[in-house]
């Protein structure tokens, strides 16, 4: 722990003449009873009252000091940790190409694909695992990190109105996405690395072909698991007609085989998802993928501490207070 505002335990100097004047000063300014002799009480026993006559006076000095340690405003250490754990570095190459709104899936392909991926990262803490998007173009949205607070952020942050408002180009650029993906992993020293791409399309945009992508992710040691996602059958899809929202009907254009080639030449597997709890099945298959030791580094944010010493502050005030009027009563 650490106080950021130190200069403030300055003001406990001023503990010392209150002390002074406690001890030298204050019990002459008292009332007293004027007798012809106290010989008599010499020797008289002192009551537990007597003896704790100074309690309410030391009360007040703690009190003033734990005040001035919140004026100090102690905070907890900043620190990194290193720790050993179980686990294996993934990416996510997830589709936001605007097909992604069709409603076979609930509420549609985009939102299920996020709500199956974010109880996926959720179940592997010990993962390094980053975010790939891609439609017509590919970028990585979220690099890998163990921080999966800051991952499920950005993954909920994911819409396909990126591609549909021309941020990014429209279509299904999947050897981008793989490429991309791969790229973040090929400097990875663990001892699994897996590429978990998502789509529910077929490739028609991009520079690199899917394949080129699968063979480049097979050198590096990369496996690569392939999720074709959408009905068989036909799905509303939301377009806008004249300023309002019409549903037609369009049916999953997946390219299965090639899907199938890429996990196949990159030692993964295949799915097809045509409902939602299919998508949640193959992620628990996916889960069951062999874990490798690696080291974790963690940040240890600091906080405000201030609050046991204030509350300690207000007892010890409170409890000064009741006993000056109560057991330490003194009767002019």
């Amino acid at each position: 722990m650490e106080f950021i505002n130190k200069e403030y335990f300055l003001l406990l100097l001023l503990l010392i003449p209150y002390l002074l004047w406690y001890l030298l000063y204050r019990k002459k300014s008292e009332p007293t009873m004027r007798m012809s002799d106290t010989y008599a009480y010499q020797y008289a026993p002192k009551s537990l009252r007597q003896r704790l006559a100074w309690l309410p006076a030391l009360l007040r000095m703690v009190t003033f000091v734990l005040v001035v340690c919140v004026l100090a405003r102690p905070q907890t250490h900043n620190s990194w940790g290193k720790r050993t754990s179980e686990g294996i570095d993934i990416m996510l190459a997830m589709d936001v190409s605007t097909s992604m709104l069709a409603q076979d899936l609930r509420p549609n392909r985009i939102e299920a694909a996020k709500s199956v991926a974010a109880e996926f990262i959720s179940g592997r803490p010990d993962d390094n695992i980053g975010l790939t998007i891609f439609a017509g173009e590919a970028f990585t949205q979220c690099p890998m990190t163990t921080d999966h607070a800051a991952l499920l952020n950005m993954l909920g942050g994911v819409r396909t109105d990126i591609a549909e408002s021309r941020l990014i180009e429209d279509g299904t650029a999947v050897g981008m996405g793989l490429a991309n993906a791969v790229s973040r992993l090929k400097d990875s020293k663990t001892k699994s690395k897996v590429v978990i791409l998502l789509t529910d399309g077929s490739n028609n945009m991009g520079d690199i072909s899917p394949l080129t992508a699968a063979q480049i992710a097979k050198s590096l040691g990369i496996r690569v698991y392939t999720i074709a996602v959408g009905s068989n059958k036909v799905a509303p899809y939301p377009m806008q007609v004249g300023g309002t929202t019409q549903y037609v009907n369009i049916r999953a254009d997946v390219d299965t085989k090639t899907l199938s080639e890429i996990a196949a030449t990159a030692d993964g597997h295949f799915y097809r998802a045509t409902n939602t709890k299919e998508l949640k099945q193959i992620y628990r298959d996916i889960d069951k993928l062999e874990k490798s030791k690696m080291e974790v580094k963690r940040f240890s944010r600091h906080y405000e501490a201030y609050q046991p010493f204030a509350l300690a502050a207000v007892i010890c005030l409170l409890l000064e207070i009741l006993l000056r009027i109560t057991v330490f009563r003194r009767i002019p």
